[in-house]
């Protein structure tokens, strides 16, 4: 199964997230599928590829909880059902 979920990187407590689409079974930070976004909790900056997103989302892939949260906000899932 193919998740959306969130890959850490940069330095100690100064974290940012990538959002990219990875087999479940995968580890934390192993090699994605495919890289989708970006995140960063410390100034909540988010850059998303809404079409690619959307294509995973269609294909079947499951959004891990904070994953779903940072796309609501962001109205992508309004774009799924259309």
């Amino acid at each position: 199964m193919v998740k959306l979920r969130l890959k850490r990187y940069g330095k100690k407590r100064q974290v940012s997230y990538r959002i990219v689409a990875i087999k479940s079974e995968a580890r934390r930070d192993g090699r994605p599928l495919e890289e989708l976004g970006f995140y960063n909790p410390r100034t909540d900056e988010t850059r998303l590829d809404v079409p690619r997103i959307v294509q995973r989302l269609k294909e079947g892939a499951q959004p891990t909880e904070t994953v779903r949260s940072i796309l609501r906000k962001a109205n992508v899932f309004e774009q799924v059902r259309a």
